[in-house]
């Protein structure tokens, strides 16, 4: 190749490089091309091995948590279903009423054990420093007075029946609560619930707690799709 070919190559490939790349500039990433153009190899991914290493997933109790966190919801919405196709639990029960209540003893009961379960982690398990902080505390508090306040408001607006899936039984409201906390949020019940357990693990410095909350928003996600 003859000197002037390989001048007249250099000069082409200044062309068609960019700008910043020719004046030694770090060049610009493209917003519109997604996470393609991230650099994975520079994320600082201490906090997240902080995070997981303070989380034994190999405990029996995390476990049983997890376990109870999802068959909760799963349970109350299939023997929902259930009852409004066959109307079994009412003839078994000697009126809807009687069923529905007995059915909302059972839900109660089944949130008390899967309380209990997560109390249970979030106290044997390790604590984590980062999140043993004042303002992490108060936060905590915050959340749980919020969580009490919506379920407590939700079950007072909704009675006993209501609350406890009284329309798959066939026991239906005059008409459709509007009132606080529904003018507030929708499913106050879920998210107060949600609150509460969020408050705890920020109040325990619980990492595992938090990964117990994301779970309960999950099934509480997947509850909400049926039940709609």
């Amino acid at each position: 190749m003859s000197d002037s070919d390989g001048a007249a190559a250099a000069a082409a490939e200044r062309e068609t490089r960019p700008a910043a790349e020719q004046n030694n500039q770090p060049v610009p990433l493209d917003c519109c091309g997604g996470l393609n153009n991230v650099d994975y190899s520079k994320m600082d991914l201490v906090p997240i091995e902080e995070f997981i290493r303070h989380i034994n997933f190999h405990d029996p109790n995390l476990s049983i948590a997890v376990i109870a966190i999802i068959f909760n919801p799963l349970f109350w919405n299939v023997v929902a279903r259930w009852e409004h196709r066959t109307r079994c639990l009412s003839r078994l029960f000697g009126g809807p009423y009687v069923a529905c209540c007995g059915l909302g003893l059972v839900i109660i009961l089944l949130n008390v054990f899967r309380s209990h379960s997560m109390a249970v982690v979030m106290k044997t398990q390790a604590r984590w420093e980062l999140m043993e902080r004042t303002d992490v505390f108060y936060v905590g508090i915050s959340l749980i007075v919020m969580g009490t306040v919506l379920v407590v408001s939700s079950f007072l607006a909704l009675g006993f029946t209501g609350t406890f899936l009284g329309d798959y039984f066939g026991i239906l409201m005059d008409e459709k609560v509007t009132g606080f906390p529904f003018s507030v949020v929708e499913n106050p019940m879920y998210w107060g619930s949600t609150a509460n357990y969020l408050g705890l693990a920020l109040i325990g410095a619980s990492p595992v707690g938090l990964v117990l909350t994301a779970i309960v928003v999950l099934a509480y996600k997947v509850a909400i799709t049926f039940e709609g």
